[in-house]
């Protein structure tokens, strides 16, 4: 028999580096965890991503869970499905959760988008998701309110997810957000012994906003150089993270080339990869060895750091003030994709409701 393990799955096993699936698609979580996966995510957009490529699964559920609530609006049945799509992914991690004792085997469910400057909405929701799925991280965004939820939520006893984050000062706002949560919790006598918390770091969509920064200024950087922002900043935030002693863990996001995987193996942290990325790097060369602690070229990060004011702000530890979250240009990006994303899931609903007469 075969001992050959892909690299995912070496990385899995033989590292502290965790792969996760960025997505609830069964067929590609089943895949995952064939390949050491011991988490998930998902979003309204993947949700959407799902429902085009797989809607004969799931068209015939939606219009059962229409008849079953004749007052829902589109938004009552965009969540439901978002729920039961969650659950029957989070079945699939139940044996990891529970053989680890909740520290592996979680799913990612993301609140609404919409809700990123509400801290109580996120909070509520975040409970509404625990009632639902044991074996759970629910994701927030690294806004202003969303550090006010992620700190109120970790001590509901909710594993939180910060997402939408890009930079240094958000993850570490996050990870004092969290201390915050876990030692009042503690405080009261509420156990945390199974709590997982993790802080998201969206490398690609890092690089993704330096891309655009050059482009709408002129300006003129090594282009090589724009493929490692993103990794600049997740070893910086990993080795303050290290350093602070924080009990979250780092997570790695929105992939875009293999430094996104490969230059972050043997690093105590979580890869969330795409099924597609995931197939390409165990169909690769690219060796499993440590290089989380190998440092980004210096000349690298000079050069970003004096062209760029964006990228300061992404890699310096006080680069941003938590008031600064909200409208820093990566995050403006994305939130209006998330919220984009969950109006296009929403119409989704809407078609099925409310046939179009003319076709």
């Amino acid at each position: 028999m075969s001992t050959y393990k892909s690299p995912l799955h070496e990385m899995s096993e033989t590292t502290p580096t965790d792969y996760w699936n960025d997505s609830c698609a069964i067929d590609e979580l089943t895949y995952g965890v064939e390949h050491g996966a011991v988490g998930a995510t998902t979003n309204p957009v993947i949700v959407v991503d799902v429902l085009k490529k797989a809607y004969k699964d799931w068209g015939g559920r939606i219009e059962e869970i229409i008849r079953e609530n004749p007052t829902a609006t589109e938004d009552d049945v965009a969540w439901q499905l978002i729920d039961e799509m969650a659950t029957k992914a989070a079945k699939l991690l139940m044996p990891t959760f529970e053989a680890t004792t909740g520290k592996k085997g979680r799913l990612s469910m993301q609140t609404n988008a919409k809700f990123y400057r509400n801290a109580p909405a996120m909070v509520d929701q975040a409970l509404h998701f625990a009632s639902v799925i044991p074996n759970l991280n629910v994701k927030m965004p690294v806004t202003a309110a969303g550090i006010e939820g992620i700190e109120e939520a970790t001590y509901r006893g909710i594993s939180v997810n910060a997402t939408v984050s890009f930079t240094v000062s958000q993850a570490l706002a996050v990870g004092e957000a969290v201390e915050r949560g876990l030692t009042r919790r503690e405080a009261d006598g509420h156990d945390i012994s199974e709590m997982a918390p993790v802080s998201t770091i969206m490398v690609g969509r890092t690089d993704d906003w330096m891309k655009v920064v050059v482009n709408k200024h002129g300006i003129i950087v090594n282009t090589d150089y724009l493929e490692w922002a993103g990794v600049a900043v997740m070893k910086h935030a990993y080795r303050l993270y290290q350093e602070r002693g924080y009990r979250a863990r780092l997570l790695s996001a929105a992939y875009r080339n293999h430094y996104h995987w490969s230059e972050f193996i043997g690093g105590d942290v979580v890869n969330t990869i795409p099924y597609a990325w995931a197939k390409r790097f165990n169909a690769s060369d690219v060796t499993v060895e440590e290089r989380m602690s190998k440092p980004v070229d210096p000349k690298i990060i000079s050069e970003l750091r004096d062209k760029l004011e964006d990228f300061r702000k992404a890699y310096d530890p006080d680069g941003m003030t938590i008031a600064e979250f909200d409208d820093y240009g990566a995050t403006r990006r994305t939130l209006r994709q998330f919220i984009g994303g969950y109006a296009e899931l929403c119409q989704m609903m809407r078609d099925v409701m409310i046939a179009n007469p003319d076709r």
